[in-house]
């Protein structure tokens, strides 16, 4: 017998006897998955039969930290269907001749260990999968499929090298480098680590061991503990689970990009050479964490492998694609996967799988080659409020073969002390905007590529003109966000005809500060004129960026500020598509914060983790003839979306 502390124990066998479900049409056997080090990791085997080595399939493989049996909103099928439990989407799979397996990642579920998020998944996944490859009931090919944490850890697993890694459907995730997105953007830290971690840690299996402990963790007030940071060892919520605290704090300990970040497992940036020549599908959403990842493991592994790639990317929060909106923005009845990519989510799936693995000589046929990239263009729109309260922003479907789209050029838009975006390069010798940033009081976080950020954040498309209560840290009386001294809003005038973005967003500015370190954002704005629904128009959120000065030069040695120097700055935004309308605006806002989506620099040069003070930084952006700050955008047209 084996045990680990917490955890149940097992016998040695390997594994249990099938047991019959949905009136024996589905069979489902309890495996123990032995990895290298002699833990075992819990799996369901289902299969069509009770006797799954008379026949061998390929084998559909997913991986997850939230219970393998465990019914999650992220499996939404179809818009007009109830969630799909785990046994009905295997029996999907089984009815066209897979094998299914869903696995408990260590220290998590029925498995046994201890839990360490994202860094131990490459070995535990491919140990997995040559431990399958020798079943008699694999046919020696295993695919990966699932959404977020169930992406990360394809990636993980393909950055291994595992043989046998036939195909994937990475799913909002995957990292090709948890520095830049997922963990860390632009050197600060995502805050959405902290609340993933304390709901995992309420559904931990120590949590479910320790009636104590769950109270405990039950009443957290996350919001108010967001209040307290930057958080000590032994002075968290996390404080009586101490896996987690610990996990929780190294990550946001480690600022600067070393070792601990070019773990295989979230750095697939540094292992594509590894990655099998499989096919691969990567699918994502413009209001997703994850918009980065997908992209880039989308175009290096269409440069580096034989096999496909392809790229699909919705209108959507972290994983809900049967959504037609995003936030407070409807995007039509277009906008979903099920309708109009494919009848569902999971027969887009089974479709792609038997295409990857060569299947249409086995019932299974295919019509036509599939789109290297198919995308959803925001906007079109009448700018209405609909039925449910939603802005209706509109949008379509379209493909390309490449990322960006071939229609589009790079065009810089050039930021004004007047307050305005321009094709013309400044020619003043001095221009400049300066304002103070003060830690305590941060921008708040309004929407935008967020999950997992509930309590105190949520994803998604807002109006920026109008926060309200839901908004964590906005203050009465509610005004725009633009009316902050603190943020400096840019704007091209009223567009004369529809202006199409598609692509990579980023801002090259000019800086200097007061401070030893702080921080500059982005935000990319579509702004909508006036209507009766919305008087005071509707400036929607299309993506955001934040930089940390000290890492101006590198990520790995940072260098602080000398106070008044200039400094040519880089701040990234995730890619997006939009359509700004006639009569609409493209707008920018900068400031210094982006809080709870972002830890708060503290303007003192210490490592936020470990900072207990705070001092306010007068942040100055130059914007001249020497120093020409601007917005860099690729637009169907290039320059030309202008004349």
């Amino acid at each position: 017998m084996l045990s680990v502390t917490g955890m149940t124990s097992y016998d040695t066998s390997h594994t249990c006897r099938p047991e019959p479900l949905q009136g024996g049409a589905l069979w489902r056997r309890t495996l123990r998955v032995p990895m290298r080090d002699g833990i075992r990791l819990a799996a369901d085997l289902y299969s069509a039969s009770p006797e799954p080595e008379t026949t061998a399939l390929p084998v559909l493989l997913e991986r997850t930290p939230y219970g393998r049996r465990a019914q999650r909103g992220s499996d939404q099928d179809r818009g007009d269907a109830p969630i799909p439990q785990p046994e009905d989407i295997a029996r999907h799979f089984t009815d066209a001749r897979y094998h299914v397996v869903r696995q408990d990642c260590r220290g998590r579920g029925d498995s046994e260990g201890t839990f360490v998020k994202y860094l131990g998944e490459g070995p535990d996944g491919a140990d997995t999968i040559a431990w399958l490859r020798n079943q008699p009931w694999c046919d020696g090919r295993v695919v990966m499929t699932g959404v977020s944490y169930s992406a990360h850890v394809q990636a993980a697993a393909a950055a291994e090298g595992a043989t046998g890694l036939a195909a994937m459907v990475q799913d909002s995730g995957g990292f090709s480098s948890a520095y830049d997105a997922g963990m860390r953007m632009g050197g600060a830290f995502e805050l959405k680590q902290v609340t993933w971690a304390l709901r995992q840690a309420l559904n931990s299996p120590e949590a479910a061991a320790d009636p104590v402990l769950s109270e405990a963790l039950s009443r957290v007030d996350v919001a108010g503990w967001f209040g307290a940071m930057p958080w000590r060892p032994g002075c968290t919520p996390l404080r009586h689970l101490s896996a987690y605290e610990d996990y929780l704090l190294e990550q946001w300990r480690q600022d600067t990009f070393g070792d601990y970040y070019r773990n295989p497992a979230i750095y697939g940036r540094g292992f594509y050479e590894r990655f099998p020549d499989a096919p691969s599908l990567h699918l994502g959403s413009w209001y997703d964490p994850y918009v980065r990842s997908t992209i880039e493991n989308f175009t290096a592994l269409r440069e580096l492998k034989s096999a496909p790639s392809y790229l699909v990317m919705g209108p959507w929060t972290h994983g809900r694609r049967c959504d037609t909106y995003a936030g407070d923005v409807d995007f039509g009845p277009r906008a979903t996967l099920d309708g109009n990519l494919a009848p569902s989510y999971l027969e887009f799936r089974r479709r792609w799988f038997d295409r990857a693995l060569g299947r249409e000589d086995e019932g299974n046929p295919q019509s036509g080659d599939l789109p290297a990239v198919q995308y959803f263009l925001m906007g079109g729109g009448d700018g209405r409020r609909d039925a449910a309260g939603r802005m209706r922003h509109g949008g379509a479907w379209r493909t390309d073969a490449h990322w960006p789209p071939a229609s589009t050029a790079p065009v810089a838009l050039y930021l004004t002390a007047a307050g305005t975006l321009t094709l013309s390069p400044p020619a003043v010798a001095a221009a400049s905007v300066t304002y103070d940033f003060d830690p305590r009081r941060p921008v708040p976080t309004m929407g935008g590529q967020v999950t997992s950020g509930e309590p105190v954040m949520t994803g998604g498309a807002y109006d920026q003109n109008a926060p309200d209560a839901r908004v964590y840290g906005a203050r009465e009386p509610y005004l725009p966000l633009d009316s902050r001294p603190d943020v400096i809003s840019l704007t091209t005038p009223p567009l004369e005809r529809d202006v199409v973005l598609a692509g990579p967003v980023s801002a090259r500015l000019h800086i200097s500060s007061t401070a030893p370190d702080t921080d500059f954002t982005i935000k990319l704005i579509d702004v909508h004129p006036p209507n009766a629904d919305y008087p005071h128009g509707f400036a929607m959120n299309l993506t955001d960026g934040i930089v940390r000065c000290r890492f101006h030069r590198s990520y790995e040695k940072p260098e602080l500020l000398t106070p008044g120097e200039v400094y040519e700055i880089e701040v990234i935004a995730p890619d997006t598509a939009n359509r700004f309308a006639a009569g609409h605006r493209i707008r920018l806002d900068v400031s210094s914060s982006n809080f709870p989506r972002f830890d708060v620099n503290t303007n003192t040069g210490e490592p936020e983790a470990a900072a207990r003070r705070t001092v306010i930084a007068v942040n100055t952006m130059h914007m001249n003839a020497e120093h020409p700050s601007h917005l860099r955008v690729w637009l169907e047209g290039g320059a030309d979306a202008f004349a």
